[in-house]
This record gives structure tokens, C-alpha cells and sequence, in this order.
């Protein structure tokens, strides 16, 4: 599931902890095109408040209206009502799929929640922080939910009465070093779903951290790493340009499942890292195949937040499973953009002796 699903899940939580009536909203199924997915869910809270998505928007604003204060002329709209989950469907004909923004032939069919239980929110948001992956199932008899860890993700399943989603963890950010460009970088891990922990033992870089939403610890990045305790939806990201700080995060980091691991640093400074790493540490070969550096796509960055663009865009292209063609490797695109330049220069110089 999208990392989407933890932030609903979080905010409803909190809706559910603060006495707000609200419901969860699961695509169960579709039919021809869907704008959404599967196991996609989307929270409303009395107020109106919506988090999350089912649709481009327009499922959503009939949700609104159906199940909050909307007034129709003098026709109140209405609350959102009690008892066990219901189906609904949009988009049965042709007027509906129009009306609502589905593409053409698209149905898609929701199950609603009325006021999940708080307590069993927590314990599923505590699960899925911890890095747990999880098997939410609702009994669609009372809404009665019960929650077990699971091995795999599991595609949604509704059958003997009970529907079952399965939850993956959050994907999880840890920079290293709490510099102009960790906060670039970290603005847009956040806003792409990651959860960010920014690790800096220097005093005067932490003093100047202005990001909300990111974790910062002060503790050195060896330690960090361990307790961070990297898994398949783990990057870690050595930003510093200090060797003392950087090696030991990525000596820790390589031991992970960590799906990215890399360093800030030109191509010289990545070969010379690398040899620290054999000669100091005792790394093979094979455990540096891992690292990545220079970091990015290569997109002529030159200032901190064209940088951290490039490096998100790695990032999100690995965790995605997306491999980028050669040439868009910074290293790669540098080399071929100096032999390029090599080439025109004697070009040049050849058509300069012939006159």
C-alpha cells in the first residue's frame, strides 16, 4: 500500500481520539477503468475534513455532502450514521460515471466505515511506525476489527464475511547532517510520503533546523543507524561531507536492507570513500555495489534545492523499481559530457590549423 494510507490512518486516529464521529472509505472493487486502486482509503471526519483519496475529487464531494452538515436549500444533508459498514457504488451508468469524473466504463465500489475504533487505530498506527507490516480485517456483520502482523503484502480480500487490507509500514527517510541541503531534501521527503530522521551530533547545525515534521537526534550516525534499524522501505543518506560522520553511517547502513544507501560528494570524493571503506573497514567489492554515489539524476543541479531534486528523484526511482537509463547517472553524464567537450576542443583546435 501507498505510504498515503499511514498519514489517513494516522489522522483519523486522531479524529477518533479527540471524540470526532467520522468514517473510513475502502475501494472494494471496480469495474473497468479506476482512477484509484484497490485497497486505496480516504478518512472524513463530521466537519468535513477529508484525508486520503478515492477518486479525482468528485466521489469524495458527494461523500462530503452525503455525511456532513451540507444544506441544500432548506434540505439539511446528512450525518454520518451509525452501525456496521455499508457498500457503495459509483459510476453503475454511464450519467454517473460522467457525474462523477470516472473514466469511461468506471465503476468502483467502497466499503464505509462508521467511527472505527480509536484504540484499535493506535494500535495499528504504533505497528505500522514500528515498521510492522499489517493485516487490518473487518467484520461486516458489526465492524468489529481485529489486527495480526503479516509475512507479505497481501492484495484486499473480502470473503466469509470479513474484509481484509493489508497495511505496509511507512517508507522512512535518514539524512545525515542537518544542512541547507538535508532541509531541501527533507522538505520533500516529507511531502512524498516518507517519514524523516535527520541525524547531525554538531550543535550549530541542529541549532538552525527549520523544518516541522522531521525528527532530529543529535546521537553520532553509527548509532542512529543501529537503532534506526533500516528495513526494505529504509534510504539512508550521508549528506555531511565529513568522512567522521558520513563512513560510520554508511559502514552501519550497508549491513541493512536498506533499499537506498548513498553519499553527497563528487566523483573524486566517491572514489576516495570508497577506498576508505576497503582499507579502514575491510568492505569488499560486493558490499560497496550497494552505495551509490555521486547521488541523483544527473539534471545540471547547482544550488542546494536543485540538488536534493536530483536526489529525490533517485530515491523515488529505486523505491518504484524504476532503473534510469545510464546517461542520467551523474557520474556517467559527467564523463560523457567531458568527453563531448574534449571532443569539440579538438575539433576546434583541428579546424584552427588547417587555416
Amino acid at each position: 500500500m501507498e505510504n498515503l494510507d499511514v498519514m489517513v490512518l494516522r489522522t483519523l486516529r486522531d479524529w477518533r481520539a479527540a471524540g470526532k464521529r467520522a468514517l473510513l472509505a475502502t475501494v472494494v472493487r471496480t469495474w473497468g477503468s479506476s482512477p484509484r486502486p484497490i485497497g486505496s482509503i480516504m478518512a472524513l471526519a463530521e466537519d468535513g475534513a477529508v484525508v486520503g483519496s478515492v477518486s479525482g475529487g468528485c466521489i469524495e464531494d458527494d461523500l462530503i455532502y452525503r455525511h456532513t452538515q451540507a444544506y441544500s436549500g432548506k434540505e439539511p444533508g446528512h450525518q454520518i450514521p451509525s452501525g456496521p459498514p455499508s457498500f457503495v457504488k459509483y459510476g453503475v451508468t454511464a450519467d454517473e460515471a460522467h457525474r462523477f469524473g470516472l473514466p469511461c466504463g468506471g465503476t468502483l465500489e467502497l466499503l464505509l466505515e462508521y467511527d472505527p475504533d480509536a484504540a484499535s487505530l493506535e494500535q495499528l498506527v504504533q505497528s505500522l511506525e514500528a515498521g510492522r507490516l499489517m493485516r487490518r480485517t473487518v467484520r461486516l456483520a458489526d465492524g468489529a476489527t481485529t489486527l495480526d502482523e503479516a509475512q507479505a503484502p497481501e492484495e484486499l480480500r473480502i470473503a466469509g464475511g470479513v474484509l481484509a487490507n493489508t497495511f505496509g509500514p511507512e517508507y522512512r527517510m535518514l539524512l545525515i547532517g542537518a544542512g541547507q541541503l538535508t532541509e531541501y531534501l527533507a522538505t520533500m521527503a516529507l511531502f512524498s510520503g516518507f517519514a524523516v530522521t535527520v541525524c547531525d551530533p554538531r550543535e550549530e547545525y541542529r541549532g538552525a533546523w527549520s523544518v516541522p515534521g522531521a525528527r532530529v537526534v543529535s546521537e553520532m550516525p553509527d548509532d542512529v543507524v543501529l537503532a534506526f534499524r533500516p528495513d526494505r522501505r529504509s534510504s539512508v543518506i550521508a549528506l555531511t561531507h565529513d568522512p567522521k560522520l558520513d563512513d560510520l553511517a554508511l559502514l552501519e547502513a550497508l549491513k541493512t536492507e536498506a533499499f537506498y544507501v548513498g553519499a553527497i560528494g563528487s566523483r573524486r570524493n566517491n572514489e576516495a570513500r570508497h577506498q576508505r571503506l576497503v582499507e579502514h573497514f575491510a568492505l569488499t567489492a560486493a558490499d560497496l555495489q550497494r552505495l551509490r554515489g555521486p547521488i541523483g539524476v544527473y539534471i545540471g543541479s547547482k544550488t542546494p534545492a536543485e540538488i536534493a531534486v536530483s536526489i529525490m528523484a533517485e530515491v523515488l526511482a529505486v523505491k518504484n523499481g524504476v532503473t534510469l537509463p545510464r546517461d542520467m547517472e551523474v557520474a556517467q553524464a559527467k564523463n560523457l559530457r567531458a568527453v563531448q567537450a574534449n571532443d569539440a576542443g579538438d575539433l576546434v583546435c583541428g579546424v584552427a590549423a588547417t587555416r
